[in-house]
């Protein structure tokens, strides 16, 4: 592999972008100097990059980010230096976001089983949105203090002598709870961007188990105590629903409902609709932003933030079947396609299971992703993969058995997903027992510009006869 991406040829289309930016920046002004930079810096870092580190997988994300940047803060340029000097900064830009996404493609190992990417400017494209996502999420992961390791090593190990003695490790099932029914939630009328919907509300009443490790911490989450769902509903209380899951980072009503398409589900198939919210998600965040917590360095706030999670939709499950019985199913993406994969393992009553670009691997995920300064620190007191594999085993859908039948179980994933790599998606395929699975010549992030997906989908929802 070395021989094919030494000195690869893209690497010269950022570096020159970004020079081009750089020689540019001091005929912006101040103000505009300081946008220049950014876009400018990270262009040129990551073209040399590609040069002089040649196979290092987070090179390509800080090139596609400094791609996307410019391409943004080239468009103010159309006004204030002019139609050509804009439009050559916007062409710059959009062609180092390419070059990026060919690159990335170009250094990422082949999967056995997953279809190889087939080499194309609109594969590159959607890869390298990817790669720039994963470059803000990289640079604003928070990381414990040095002295936070041994405490977050203590709580793996302890977790690990519970859940062994208690059976659960052998049997992860055995791990979660059965939810008390849900009865009267509040419910308030919502609106965004034209679509009507319901808020649901309800006190979660989840509790880690006793004298589990990372209990009180995690109890302490105030916000993250007081459940929540948004809901689409038609008056015909015979019409099945259809549990959607949403993403990392998401949990607000604009982003989740649209991510569902309610225009095309809600209103032309008919189905009601129930968007449950993720613990540490939304208003139930503890961090600045969305999903802080939920993947990341306090292994044991994942597993609390997964069994919650859980134990939250079960029990809206229980309010939704007190209404009617005509049936529910679920779909997922990303980490709702986890959340989805794992629901399907504990409720035998779900009709059919549709994960899209599912994460599948907490563990995996965390140590691909997670800061080479954070990996030191964490194998400098002894954990390792395998040990954190171990403690989340209890919440991973690959060490639980779906009650799904397999007829009405089917997946869809991206053969260039950088957030979630294909071969945890072949991996959960195959625990599944290898249903009906579409992977689409695309990026995590591009699923809905990809026909045969909602195809995969609507036959899904046919097979279970949840719409006709």
């Amino acid at each position: 592999m070395s021989e094919r991406i030494r000195f690869p040829r893209e690497a010269w289309v950022p570096l020159l972008a970004g020079l081009y930016w750089l020689w540019n920046a001091p005929d912006h002004a101040f103000v505009g100097f300081l946008f220049s930079v950014v876009p400018g810096c990270l262009l040129l870092g990551g073209g040399i990059s590609m040069l002089l580190m040649p196979g290092d997988v987070r090179i390509a994300q800080f090139a596609g980010l400094g791609g996307v940047l410019g391409v943004v803060f080239a468009l103010p340029a159309f006004l204030v230096l002019g139609f050509g000097s804009g439009l050559l900064l916007l062409a710059a830009s959009f062609a180092g976001l390419l070059a990026a996404g060919h690159h990335s493609v170009k250094v990422e190992t082949p999967v056995e089983g997953v279809p190889q990417p087939e080499p194309s400017a609109a594969l590159s494209l959607q890869v390298a949105l990817d790669e720039a996502l994963l470059a803000t999420m990289t640079l604003t992961q928070a990381l414990p203090r040095t002295d936070e390791y041994a405490r977050i090593e203590r709580e793996i190990t302890d977790a690990r002598e519970m859940f062994d003695s208690r059976g659960w490790l052998e049997k992860p099932e055995g791990y979660h709870a059965e939810p008390l029914p849900l009865s009267n939630p509040v419910i308030r009328s919502g609106r965004t961007r034209g679509i009507d919907f319901e808020r649901l509300s309800f006190d979660s009443e989840y509790e880690p188990h006793a004298r589990e490790p990372g209990r009180a911490r995690w109890l302490s989450y105030g916000a993250n105590r007081r459940a929540a769902a948004w809901v689409l509903r038609h008056a015909d209380e015979s019409r099945p629903w259809l549990v959607c899951v949403h993403g990392y980072k998401m949990g607000f009503p604009l982003t989740d409902l649209l991510a569902f398409a309610p225009e095309y589900f809600h209103e032309r198939l008919g189905l009601n609709l129930l968007v449950p919210v993720l613990p540490l998600h939304g208003s139930r965040r503890m961090g600045r932003r969305s999903g802080d917590g939920f993947i990341g360095a306090e292994v044991m706030d994942t597993v609390h933030a997964e069994a919650q999670a859980m134990w939250d939709i079960r029990r809206l499950l229980s309010w939704v079947r007190a209404q009617s019985d005509s049936g529910v199913g679920v779909v997922g993406l990303s980490l709702g396609g986890y959340n989805a994969a794992l629901l399907s393992s504990l409720d035998p009553a779900l009709r059919c299971a549709i994960l899209g670009i599912p994460l599948a691997d907490f563990s995996r995920a965390m140590f691909r992703h997670a800061p080479a300064l954070h990996l030191r620190g964490v194998e400098a007191i002894g954990i390792d993969r395998n040990r954190v594999s171990e403690v989340l085993r209890v919440v991973s859908p690959l060490s639980l058995t779906p009650k799904v039948p397999v007829e009405h179980r089917s997946i869809f994933a991206a053969v260039g997903d950088r957030l979630v790599p294909p071969d945890q998606t072949r991996d959960l395929w195959r625990h599944w027992g290898e249903p009906r699975i579409e992977w689409y010549q695309g990026g995590h992030l591009t699923f809905r510009a990809h026909a045969a997906v909602r195809r995969l989908v609507i036959e899904t929802l046919r097979g279970a006869d949840l719409v006709v």
